[in-house]
């Protein structure tokens, strides 16, 4: 129902993103994508491109009048960077003599080697352009067009940080503290205990001096979905795989866990499942805790939904690790791109659009519509069917 994919590499002219499916008469809120752009550059350990980009979604299709009309939406987001690259990367023609920038010494880590080994190319600029996290900004504005979509249903996404490098917050996170945090832009590493993320900080700036990388976990929660979203009747239906598959794609990535999946792993089964009770009063089925993370056979059980992104250290190290050069085989230094040395805030960000844009997918596949109007209908009608079950 909705599809989107985007195109740009990290210092061509621009990246483009193209979303499909969302319905007619959506309200469109522009200062709300870039302000979720703005809220993706921020955290504490970005590096320099933070202070060349400005990113603003350009929206050039899709949207008239301030809304939605049906038609596939297409948008731009500037790379300001173009100007100092535009001599080295052409459209056309080669680069000028003397502004050759080849990338023959591939980051261990990083897309750079295998990618140039499976398109043939003896240089990784072609390869770490388009493979970059750069890319990630284009997913969160068609992810915030979902998030609009998701809102106007009364479901909200929110993202906090769970851990930076050996530092992890080791207590459970209620929603108006993930909540308050998303929402403050202040916030270095979008933790929601303040002695917790000063050590968190503290644990950045010893990457930085050592010229080193730090990974850790990033949390994005689902609040106020509906019961029924996914299915278990195939294997590409679940929603807890489509959204691992959604996470896990994120650059960096390397882990992806639903609810309490970890912890579940070591346990045993009477401690880890959701006992299920009625509320007579509220009129509605209560579970006693939520280690499923919302989900239960692929099909969103009515609780928050959870997802957990592992984000390992970046590639890109100032204190470079060894390698192979791509041309002579000889060993060498790894390459060195301007880089950042912590960014789980900014992952957190992509896996809010990433959840947004998984969970407005299954949305429009249970309820339809061509138009806003005719998709609220149908999900009021099913909330009628759910009362009364």
């Amino acid at each position: 129902m909705l599809r989107f994919y985007t195109a740009g590499e990290s210092h061509g002219q621009a990246l483009l993103a193209f979303l499909s499916g969302l319905p007619a008469s959506l309200p469109v809120d522009v200062e709300f994508v870039n302000h979720e752009l703005h809220r993706r550059q921020l955290g504490y350990g970005r590096g320099g491109r933070q202070k060349i980009e400005k990113d603003r979604a350009d929206i050039f299709a899709g949207v008239r009048h301030g809304q939605t009309i049906g038609a596939p939406i297409a948008l731009r987001i500037e790379n300001r960077d173009w100007a100092n690259w535009e001599k080295l990367l052409p459209v056309e023609g080669p680069a000028e003599a003397g502004n050759e920038k080849k990338l023959t010494a591939p980051r261990p880590g990083h897309a750079d080697l295998a990618g140039s080994q499976k398109f043939n190319f003896h240089d990784a600029r072609y390869i770490l352009e388009r493979a970059s996290a750069r890319e990630t900004a284009a997913r969160v504005a068609v992810g915030a067009l979902a998030k609009l979509l998701l809102r106007a249903m009364g479901i909200e996404i929110a993202s906090h940080t769970l851990q930076v490098g050996h530092v992890k917050l080791d207590r459970a996170a209620t929603w108006d503290e993930i909540r308050a945090v998303n929402a403050d832009i202040e916030s270095p590493l979008r933790c929601v205990d303040a002695g917790v993320q000063e050590r968190m900080k503290a644990e950045v700036d010893v990457a930085l001096k050592a010229g080193d990388t730090v990974g850790g976990i990033l949390e994005v929660v689902a609040h106020n979905v509906p019961v029924g979203l996914g299915s278990h009747a195939q294997w590409d239906e679940k929603l807890d795989g489509r959204l691992a598959q959604a996470v896990a794609s994120i650059q960096a990535v390397k882990g992806v866990e639903i609810g309490a999946g970890v912890a579940a792993a070591g346990s045993f089964g009477s401690e880890v499942q959701d006992e299920i009770s009625y509320d007579k009063a509220a009129g509605k089925f209560r579970r006693s805790s939520n280690r499923a993370g919302g989900l239960e056979g692929g099909i969103t059980n009515g609780e928050d939904v959870i997802v957990r992104g592992y984000l390992k250290p970046i590639s890109t190290l100032r204190k470079a690790l060894g390698t192979a050069d791509m041309v002579t085989k000889e060993p060498i230094q790894a390459a060195y791109e301007r880089s950042d040395w912590c960014v789980v805030p900014a992952a957190g960000v992509a896996g809010e659009a990433m959840v947004a844009l998984v969970l407005a997918d299954a949305f429009l596949q249970k309820f339809g519509g061509d138009s806003l109007a005719e998709t609220r209908r149908n999900f009021d009608n099913y909330g009628k069917q759910i009362a009364e079950f």
